[in-house]
């Protein structure tokens, strides 16, 4: 009976905070498909989207070198400052991102610390660029610390018997490490990807909010909410496909990954 209860509250928490909310998106794009459909092939929604997926693509590749490094200095490194590094790879976790937006600003704007590239035509805010370092910034974290227990875990045995056996550094970790982290890896990815995708807060301050231009997916939701005059199927309909990718994506990994790493 205890059994039972609590899977009933579990899925009932889930299904109210999870599923209720995506289902009432599902149904109320359903309502008006042909309004949906037609914000979802406007040029700038497409134009939104392309600077989404570039934005997300280079933000992921940056910080999953980024966290795979980090997390060998924090597990493997014999270095000073090892849990200094550890803290401060969770600052984005702590930091609103509308934090995030503003300090960027007052970083690289006419009169920050790096102001010398505004006044020069390097436009960084209200920019791809801008929108880059953000979306870098508060995903940061997430290969970090999927790779970081994943090599606690595994230890250190082979790697020493690899070293052993001659091999170099480089061998040992594409031959040995890597390929012991790799789910680790793959998660910190999907991780990673989702959060670029959906990020709002931080990129809306530095963006500028340029339709066509530099307007990501989550602006343009927004936008179409924002003017929607009683007609919320565009806004809906865009949402539905940011959420449609984040499930794809997820679905993948699971389909795509060996049975041993399901169980």
């Amino acid at each position: 009976m205890g059994r039972l209860s609590l899977r009933f509250v579990a899925l009932g928490y889930l299904t109210l905070i999870l599923v209720g909310p995506l289902a009432m998106m599902v149904w109320r794009t359903a309502e008006d498909l042909d309004g949906a459909w037609t914000a979802i092939t406007h040029p700038d929604t497409v134009a939104a989207f392309a600077l989404t997926l570039k934005v997300a693509a280079i933000a992921v590749s940056v910080n999953t070198v980024f966290g795979i490094v980090c997390a060998l200095v924090i597990v493997r490194g014999n270095i000073p400052g090892r849990g200094l590094l550890n803290a401060f790879i969770d600052l984005p976790l702590a930091l609103s991102p509308v934090i995030v937006g503003f300090s960027l600003i007052a970083l690289y704007g006419v009169n920050g610390w790096f102001g010398w590239f505004q006044r020069n035509g390097f436009e960084i805010l209200f920019a791809t660029p801008g929108i880059v370092l953000a979306t870098i910034f508060v995903t940061l974290p997430f290969v970090a610390r999927e790779v970081v227990p994943t090599l606690r875990e595994i230890g250190t045995e082979q790697e020493q018997a690899a070293q052993t056996l001659g091999a170099s550094g480089w061998q040992t970790f594409w031959r040995i490490t890597l390929p012991s982290i790799r789910w680790a890896v793959v998660y910190g990815v999907v991780l990673t990807t989702a959060r670029a995708i959906g990020e709002f807060g931080a990129v809306a301050l530095v963006s500028g909010n340029i339709a066509g231009q530099t307007q990501t997916a989550t602006l343009r939701v927004e936008d179409a909410y924002q003017f929607a005059y009683g007609n919320y199927a565009p806004a809906y309909g865009i949402s539905f496909v940011l959420a449609a990718t984040a499930i794809l994506i997820l679905v993948l990994m699971i389909v795509l990954q060996p049975k041993g790493a399901r169980r």
